[in-house]
């Protein structure tokens, strides 16, 4: 860590070192049986719901059901109450309040979170298993959302080097469940959902559905979205239990690059004027998928999963965008287009043996398992054509262009890729002394792809690589409230990460991913935690130019991201809940990445884009009188660069929500919310130096919830 970190750091970690001890958790171990099917003496599950905003499990960091205080890792958990009480639609507001955390556009059509500094639109997983297709996912059947930062490469295999995100999906309940939203807000918003789950003779049933038909402040803009989601539980035996689900889910909205910048700065206009052509920018994705999954108790400690998720995707964005900055002298920028087409499917297929026993006078959790996966991929590209080019130039007064053709030209992507995934792993979480505790695990990974490409170069690609992913970290327990770690963690990623190959990097062995952590996890009473991390996070051996033959890359790059982060949430007193994070980082380039034959490397010093040097998230949500409750939440960013040419930069900002609730029933709740509070006009996030997103401006929805 650099000097500038490590007082500070140290000094927030040894600070609730003097806290009361919490109540101690229950020594007692429950059986699956227990878990799954009996009433009594629950506790949380990993998989299953939280009791409003503290989270006390996961199986994210560690694939085993863990509390939070023994994983020597950062885990940010957004809990279901959590979504609810601020109507989060989309994963950009879920990760809104989680430190270290920050969003790209994704070109205006999918996910893609900035975790750590490290950008990733493949880091996503279901269940723990990988949902790496490229669109925008909905929070409607999510148990809780799970985001695992620094290199994840031991859990997940390829990729996750700044974390990943994991949905939890909702799973039948023992009690009956019979609940429905509708809400209603501003430009247009109209959204209802769906949540009903029964058990009837040892089966149980649980069906999640939501559609959505709305607006927004930009012009032309339009979404539409649905989706079902029914999962299916029984136990054929007494230490046997069987999951199995399904989901359908469509998204249709417009693809929006949002504005250019001019001289450094976001360009001056209305915050709803679209450039290019919304009309002629139409995006969906239709996602089916199947799931099941088998636990089975196999004695005293010893239980095995296996899982089988398999998936369709099929999306497909069009988009009519700014393609330059704004030129000063003129006033003008460039117009451009073009659509693209990708067909995925996955299958995936997971089993563990998961064991705990006394070994050495030690407690050993062990965890022994692998994957099998297949992925195929069909992707075709066009480009737009304004008459014969393929841009056209544009008054930024009238920023409106119509593409009057569509066609391939030889370097647009058309392809068929493969890819095939073997992995094994082990793990051993081992109780080295009453207050010592240790995490160390490897996993092997063969990952190989084949391309074929289709366009008239036919310059078919193939790469295998075979990796090993280690883990390993320290846990100092002083007392029942206080957890202490130092943990290191490694992920690789390969050329052929996102299903891609070109023939200047199909040669290059994988990217490192390295993470040295030093944290704390505080209980601070029976539902409010504390938890502070610092880390430094490397991506080595980056891509970049090789200086010999600029039509090749070489492996020299460096990217760092240092930083520290803080993360409060639960009961703050008796009617006070809060949600809260801080994360001061700073991600630089330490050696020249990227390049090629058209493009210079991106020199040493240049600041990582979308990585603020600090940010601060704040929800509080008090319960007062005659069944009303009162939220208000702060969202601070500091000043980000646009790319990582460092030439735009995108001013800080601050802006306040603000929440109603009334419980006119104990099962009837009417909510107020206000995003935007004060109406602040800010830029959000930003994809390159000419694809800048606004913030929206202030925006009221109403959501009547009803149990039945």
């Amino acid at each position: 860590m650099t000097g500038r970190l490590t007082p500070l750091a140290f000094g927030l970690l040894a600070l609730p070192i003097f806290a009361q001890d919490a109540p101690k958790p229950d020594p007692r171990e429950t059986t699956l049986q227990e878990v799954k099917v009996k009433k009594t003496r629950r506790r949380e599950r990993a998989d299953g719901p939280v009791k409003g905003y503290r989270p006390t499990r996961s199986a994210t960091a560690t694939k085993t059901d863990t509390p939070l205080r023994d994983v020597p890792q950062s885990v940010q958990v957004v809990p279901e109450a959590l979504v609810k009480d601020q109507g989060m639609r989309s994963m950009a507001e879920a990760l809104r309040y989680v430190p270290g955390a920050s969003v790209n556009p994704g070109e205006g059509a999918r996910d893609q979170p900035v975790l750590r500094g490290i950008s990733t639109s493949s880091d996503f997983f279901v269940d723990g298993v990988r949902d790496d297709a490229l669109y925008f996912r909905d929070p409607y059947n999510s148990e809780r959302i799970e985001v695992l930062k620094g290199a994840s490469g031991m859990t997940f295999g390829r990729g996750g080097a700044g974390g990943v995100v994991n949905r939890v999906t909702k799973r039948p309940l023992e009690d009956q469940l019979l609940s429905g939203e509708l809400k209603g807000g501003s430009y247009g918003l109209k959204r209802a959902s769906l949540d009903a789950s029964e058990r009837f003779a040892g089966f149980g049933l649980r069906v999640n559905a939501v559609g959505e038909d709305s607006r927004s402040f930009r012009d032309g803009f339009t979404l539409q979205r649905s989706g079902v989601n029914p999962v299916f539980d029984f136990a054929p035996g007494k230490d046997t239990w069987i999951l199995v689900g399904f989901e359908h889910f469509e998204d249709r909205r417009t693809v929006d690059r949002g504005i250019p910048a001019l001289k450094g700065r976001p360009y001056e206009t209305d915050a709803a004027t679209f450039f290019g052509n919304a009309a002629q920018s139409p995006g969906r994705a239709k996602v089916d998928a199947f799931s099941a999954r088998l636990e089975q108790g196999l004695g005293e400690g010893l239980t095995l999963r296996s899982t089988l998720r398999a998936t369709r995707y099929a999306t497909f964005r069009q988009n009519v965008q700014p393609g330059s900055v704004v030129d000063p002298a003129t006033g003008k920028l460039r117009i451009t287009a073009y659509n693209t087409v990708n067909d995925r499917d996955n299958l995936f297929f997971q089993t563990d043996l998961d064991a705990k026993v006394k070994l050495g006078g030690m407690e050993h959790h062990l965890l022994g398992g692998g994957e099998v996966g297949r992925q195929s991929s069909e992707s075709l590209r066009q480009t737009g054509y304004f008459g014969s080019s393929e841009f056209t130039l544009v008054d930024a007064a009238a920023p409106r262009a119509t593409v009057t053709r569509w066609a391939s030209k030889a370097s647009d992507t058309n392809n068929a890729v493969k890819a095939d995934i073997l992995a094994f792993y082990v793990q051993d979480q081992v109780t080295l002394a009453p207050k010592w505790k240790a995490v160390l695990g490897l996993r092997q990974d063969r990952f190989k792809v084949t391309l074929d490409d289709r366009n008239s170069a036919n310059v078919d690609l193939g790469r295998t690589d075979s990796v090993l992913s280690p883990r390993a970290g320290l846990v100092f327990q002083p007392n029942a409230a206080s957890s202490y770690y130092l943990s290191w963690s490694y992920a690789f990623l390969p050329s052929s990460e996102t299903l891609s190959l070109s023939a200047a990097n199909a040669d290059l062995k994988p990217e490192k991913g390295l993470n040295w952590e030093l944290g704390g996890k505080w209980d601070l009473g029976a539902g409010f935690a504390v938890s502070a991390a610092a880390f430094r996070l490397d991506r080595a051996d980056v891509k970049s130019k090789d200086p010999n033959d600029p039509t090749k890359l070489v492996l020299s790059g460096l990217q760092r991201t240092e930083g520290l982060e803080l993360g409060i949430q639960g009961q703050l007193l008796p009617r006070w809940q809060v949600y809260a994070g801080y994360a001061n980082l700073n991600a630089r380039v330490m050696k020249a990445t990227g390049g090629s034959a058209t493009a210079a490397p991106v020199p040493v010093g240049t600041k990582v884009p979308l990585v603020p040097r600090s940010a601060v998230s704040w929800w509080n949500k008090v319960d007062l009188d005659r069944g009303w409750s009162l939220g208000f939440g702060l969202v601070h960013q500091g000043e980000v660069f646009a790319s990582t040419t460092n030439a735009v930069r995108l001013p800080g900002f601050t802006r306040a929500d603000l929440a109603v609730f009334w419980q006119a029933h104990p099962k009837a709740r009417l909510a107020l919310n206000v995003e935007n509070l004060t109406d602040r006009r800010y830029h959000a996030t930003a994809g390159s130096d000419f694809n800048i997103l606004f913030g929206a401006p202030r925006s009221i929805s109403l959501t009547c919830a009803m149990a039945f």
